[in-house]
């Protein structure tokens, strides 16, 4: 559930070919037990570490749940192996070693395993995305003068949740002035005339989540403007037309303007502009595509990576600028592109 996402107080124990353990918080333990048939009744367990640093460790609860780990570790004859942890608190990882167990990072093994995406998780991915296309519908609808970039975020939440998304996880919404640099974020900034402005739509369904822009202009376009949204199109399309199994990431990379070449001193700066992560269960997976990593640490692409691919190019005029994302699935022969809402030319919202 969304209620306990962020608040580190649910864990889950792996061992070998037994069924999970599932710690979770409080009655949800019970819940889980008459409710949630997928998982052994007896391995919906009651528990509570350290929710974020607020119950202190020397309270003894990590150090309690520690024991029980090491315990049922102990049972399945695994005591000697490594013990992968994808992601705890600090504390969690010490009262873990001083029970003798041998605390490795498990996060990696985690992401290797969630590359290549099965036909259900492409679907679920798929569906996600198609919430998306209609939420920019709306928003093509809705923008106009009047209307503040924190409307057009309430507006999507809403439709979101109405369409069964399980975590509107963010929405960014950047016009005008804000456009250039892009900072990430949403204010109660007034669209005007003119604008140029771009989105970002982060949900999920079903745990499956979405990352997808689009730019649009309110009323009317500059060439400058036009001009940006060219550019940017041009570069995610050499992208996707690269893009096929055995292809690596630094060749996509390689494909997209060096950092100095829109206005960034190095790629630690223009980090995320021309850009490229999996998608799944979170945000960022597998292949991350980037001119800071990909260069030097190439991965191979294969088939059933789902990821996206995102470009950004700032106007002439020193302020706007076109933000274009699209999510694809790599097939046998290229990819698909799974983000359908129209983006080939820059969208006027409310023409004049």
């Amino acid at each position: 559930g969304e209620w306990e996402r962020d608040k580190m107080c649910r864990f889950c124990l792996l061992t070998g070919d037994d069924s999970p353990y599932v710690w979770d918080f409080g009655s949800a333990a019970m819940h889980h037990k008459r409710h949630s048939d997928w998982l052994e009744p007896d391995h919906c367990l009651a528990g509570v570490v350290g929710m974020r640093g607020s119950i202190p460790p020397e309270f003894g609860l990590m150090k309690k749940y520690a024991k029980d780990i090491a315990r049922l570790i102990r049972e399945a004859g695994m005591a000697d192996m490594p013990v992968g942890v994808d992601y705890a608190e600090t504390a969690m990882f010490h009262a873990l070693q001083e029970e003798g167990l041998h605390v490795v990072d498990g996060q990696q093994i985690m992401l290797a395993a969630r590359e290549i995406k099965n036909w259900d998780e492409i679907q679920l991915l798929t569906q996600a995305a198609s919430m998306v296309d209609g939420v920019y519908h709306m928003i093509y609808e809705e923008l106009k003068p009047g209307v503040r970039e924190n409307d057009i975020v309430a507006l999507s939440n809403k439709m979101l949740y109405e369409m069964g998304s399980d975590d509107v996880e963010a929405i960014n919404a950047i016009s005008g002035e804000r456009c250039n640099p892009h900072p990430h974020n949403f204010t109660d900034r007034l669209f005007r005339p003119g604008d140029q402005a771009f989105f970002d739509i982060l949900q999920s369904y079903q745990g499956y989540r979405t990352c997808y822009y689009r730019t649009f202009n309110i009323g009317r376009s500059t060439p400058a403007q036009v001009d940006a949204y060219v550019k940017a199109r041009e570069w995610i399309d050499a992208s996707i037309q690269a893009i096929k199994p055995g292809v690596t990431t630094d060749q996509v990379a390689k494909l997209w303007p060096k950092a100095e070449e829109f206005g960034f001193p190095n790629e630690d700066a223009a980090f995320g502009l021309q850009f490229g992560h999996g998608l799944g269960l979170a945000l960022h997976e597998r292949p991350i595509i980037s001119r800071a990593v990909s260069l030097d640490h190439p991965m191979e692409i294969q088939t059933g990576m789902v990821f996206a691919l995102e470009t950004y190019c700032p106007a002439a005029d020193g302020y706007s600028a076109a933000r274009i994302e699209e999510e694809v699935v790599v097939t046998e022969t290229g990819v698909e592109v799974i983000s359908l809402f129209p983006a080939e030319e820059l969208p006027i919202a409310n023409r004049y």
